[in-house]
């Protein structure tokens, strides 16, 4: 199976071409510049390089967050033009499990945390099984606190990977806690992360339609916060 995924959940983005695990070309951009200047153009340089078509691949996968709303919206957005105008099916990837597949081989639990400010953090756990992952609890948003809290109780190393690791790994170091950050180059998301997830979608039959993709925010943006807080004040029920 040949998939094509995008990353552009966070300030990097980049593109990737699989079959089946193994990377068949690979292109990142952290310049600062918007995704939608970036994306479209990297995947369009990618798939030329490799010598490689749309028509070739079996699936466009794309990380679905949680993670920048602004981006999500991109790589959704890409995702879609690119498999409605191929017919390709989708495969919606979980930021934070596409996040922790590059450590899957280390046989550790995995803490996977992006920064979602407001004393927040994106966050799921996964355990390392060597050839692939065990999920430890779904993707959510979850005070620092809390992770602390919950990481304490669990007792085992952890593995911090994302945006939020260093984040982690400052403000729960006062625990205690067994906590290790991975290397860089395996420490923030990648698209051949999300690429490895889409083929675990595809084995167990959960892909999805251009048409039904859809971003998975985890909770409301500011402006629908506000807004919300706004009509509750009113005492308008939502």
């Amino acid at each position: 199976m040949k998939i094509l995924a995008l990353e552009s959940s966070a300030a990097a983005c980049s593109a990737a071409l699989c079959q089946e695990e193994t990377l068949l070309a690979q292109s990142s951009q952290n310049s600062g510049l918007t995704h939608s200047r970036t994306l479209m153009p990297m995947v369009r340089d990618l798939l030329k390089n490799a010598g490689h078509t749309l028509a070739e691949a079996d699936l466009v996968a794309v990380a679905a967050g949680p993670g920048s709303f602004t981006g999500l919206r991109i790589g959704i957005a890409a995702a879609k033009g690119l498999a409605w105008a191929a017919e390709k099916p989708c495969a919606a990837c979980s930021t934070l499990e596409s996040m922790a597949w590059p450590l899957a081989h280390t046989g550790l639990e995995i803490c996977a945390v992006m920064d979602a400010r407001r004393n927040q953090v994106y966050n799921a756990r996964f355990r390392g099984t060597g050839e692939g992952l065990f999920r430890l609890c779904p993707d959510r948003a979850i005070s620092l606190a809390q992770l602390g809290t919950e990481l304490k109780e669990a007792g085992a190393p952890q593995i911090l990977v994302g945006d939020g690791a260093v984040l982690c790994y400052t403000g729960l170091q006062e625990l205690g806690l067994d906590l290790r950050l991975a290397p860089p180059h395996l420490r923030f998301q990648s698209a051949w992360g999300v690429a490895r997830c889409a083929l675990e979608l595809a084995r167990a039959g959960a892909l999805t339609t251009a048409a039904a993709l859809t971003p998975n925010y985890l909770r409301l943006s500011q402006a629908e916060r506000e807004r919300l807080e706004k009509q509750m004040q009113r005492g308008i029920t939502p």
